[in-house]
């Protein structure tokens, strides 16, 4: 029973599902704290050791879960913390509910202390986005919040002054038009299917392709089995953008793996020679890898039709579920006889395959960081939920760390953001107790939210972490020469002892520097209980190199060497070396 403005919120957000909030109290929300505190034994409240670090968990147990995700935040500065993690789920497209507190009411617009309009500051990032107004006002608009996040896969932020918190209900009064519980927490779904008047001219497109691609992305999580019955028939390779990482497993025969800077070179050629694209479930943002607008004939299944031709301009537009889409789509679909452009793919995919085999088993010092993905993939359980962070770090996930069918893998997509790794793990492990998860991450992103290791002691959670510890900014370093043709500057990180912190936060530490014992370090690190942080150090001068390397790129890096790159010739070498070994 609903005692206050903020028990309402509370038992209303329950209704919708919600059963986890991640947030930092504060005095702007305390009548939100006490309404969680009342009802603990159905919702769970996990508190944070910064903001930010609560709203990539509420995209990551989004993520994970196709569930809402909710994040609580205090007034003022506890609202601003949250902008990035929601910003996050907005250009990712995942369900996010952010409660905010406000000051007193009638203070609000006065200057008083931490006086934020917060419901202005997130015009931008929320799909919807109100300030409650009254005791009233809640049920509506939480309603309406929760509906909104779940149907457009965004954003929804209700911000609350903290004196209306606290009204007792028996207080609240209706205006006449303002019926109580005249709102729903009914989701309704959509039919998810394109008409067959579409659906024939999509088939048209693809049967008459002799070099058909697939790009799959985090639309087409869902559609594993689809996926791979549509490349036979089409002969079709499956190209995949990061967020699709887990689409079909890497070991599937129809998959080139990723596709872009980080990605393999029979990606590449697959989108560089196909004739017809087809486009599941993605907004891949870096247009410079896809088709030339004039090669190839495009068809896209996409859920929110805004996203059509983005980023091709495809002939025909499928709006609909990725799964169900395909599964209306392949009884039009004539098999393709010609089977040399997939043969060719999976040719050049076993050739890649052994390229990267020969890189992460490389026992040369200082290690590599290809080895410790290698290896950390050779011992993943077949539940696995493994989270990333942005930079080179995700290069060596992209590429060394293969998605088997059954596990579950995620990193910030098109805001490419620092630091959602060890968030996005915890989140993870709350969702899925039983689970192994494991969060593999560079030591620039780590550290920005580190104490969040806290966070994994405080509720037991027994996630891994494995760090890449270079002491650089490894994405900027590279792009700094490589796009640049600049020197390396302002990258160098201060070392930190990684492991000696996780100790220092009741967690266990372990340390890795040599390749040799890098596999059994990692398989102690993987059996111990608890929360565990392994500190592996590699070479910072390991270039995270493109599939190709394109004449400009070349002259860059040339150039940033001849312009007084501290490291020159030690970078010159390692390169000089992979491409040999890469030739050979």
């Amino acid at each position: 029973m609903a005692h206050t403005a903020a028990d309402v919120l509370i038992e209303t957000i329950h209704d919708w599902g919600v059963d986890t909030v991640f947030g930092l109290p504060g005095d702007g929300i305390n009548g939100i704290m006490e309404a969680l505190r009342t009802k603990r034994d159905r919702i769970r409240f996990v508190q944070v050791r910064h903001e930010e670090a609560a709203a990539f968990m509420a995209c990551g147990y989004a993520k994970f879960t196709g569930k809402l995700g909710v994040c609580l935040a205090t007034s003022g500065p506890g609202g601003i913390h949250l902008l990035n993690g929601l910003y996050d789920a907005a250009l990712d497209g995942q369900p996010v509910l952010a409660i905010t507190g406000m000051q007193f009411h009638d203070l609000i617009g006065t200057r008083t202390q931490q006086d934020v309009a917060l419901d202005r500051l997130f015009i931008d990032v929320a799909k919807f986005n109100e300030r409650i107004m009254g005791p009233a006002h809640v049920e509506n608009i939480a309603d309406l919040a929760c509906r909104t996040a779940l149907t457009y896969r965004g954003v929804a932020h209700i911000t609350f002054p903290v004196d209306l918190q606290e009204v007792e209900v028996s207080e609240r009064k209706h205006s006449k038009r303002n019926v109580p519980h005249h709102t729903s927490d009914v989701l309704a779904h959509g039919g998810g299917l394109p008409s067959q008047e579409a659906l024939r001219r999509a088939a048209d497109v693809l049967n008459a392709g002799k070099r058909v691609a697939i790009l799959a992305g985090r639309g087409a999580l869902g559609a594993t089995d689809a996926l791979e019955r549509t490349a036979e028939l089409l002969g079709a390779p499956i190209v995949k953008p990061l967020l699709g990482k887990a689409a079909v497993p890497d070991d599937s025969p129809y998959t080139t793996g990723s596709i872009g800077l980080l990605g393999t070179r029979p990606s590449q050629d697959a989108l560089e020679s196909c004739d017809t694209l087809l486009m599941v479930g993605t907004s891949f943002p870096y247009i410079e890898f896809m088709p030339k607008p004039d090669q190839a004939r495009g068809v896209q299944i996409e859920l929110d039709p805004m996203r059509v031709g983005l980023r091709y301009p495809v002939e025909v537009g499928l709006v609909g579920d990725s799964r169900r889409t395909l599964e209306a789509l392949l009884p039009l679909l004539r098999r393709q006889t010609d089977r040399a452009f997939l043969e060719r793919a999976q040719k050049g995919m076993g050739e890649w395959r052994e390229l990267m085999l020969e890189r992460g088993t490389r026992r040369d010092k200082p290690m590599k960081p290809q080895v410790v993905a290698h290896e950390l993939g050779l011992r993943l359980r077949d539940d696995a939920i493994v989270s990333c962070d942005s930079g080179t770090i995700a290069t060596w996930w992209a590429r060394h760390i293969p998605a088997r069918r059954g596990q579950m893998f995620s990193l910030s997509g098109n805001l490419a953001t620092m630091a959602p790794g060890l968030p996005y793990a915890i989140a993870a492990q709350i969702a899925y107790p039983e689970r192994q998860v494991v969060a593999f991450v560079g030591d620039g992103g780590f550290s920005m939210l580190m104490a969040e290791i806290a966070t994994a002691v405080k509720y037991r959670l027994p996630i891994k972490v494995v760090i890449i510890k270079n002491d650089t900014l490894g994405q900027i370093k590279w792009e700094q020469m490589v796009f640049l043709g600049n020197p390396e500057y302002g990258v160098e990180l201060q070392p930190i002892d990684f492991a000696a912190f996780a100790r220092a936060c009741g967690a266990t530490g372990f340390t890795i520097d040599d390749p040799a014992q890098c596999g059994a370090t990692l398989e102690q690190a993987l059996n111990t209980a608890g929360p565990v942080v392994i500190e592996a150090r590699v070479d910072p001068l390991e270039p995270p190199l493109p599939a190709k390397i394109t004449m400009e790129q070349a002259a860059h890096f040339a150039k940033s060497l001849v312009r007084g790159e501290p490291n020159r010739e030690r970078i010159a070498l390692t390169v000089l070396s992979d491409k040999v070994r890469e030739l050979v």
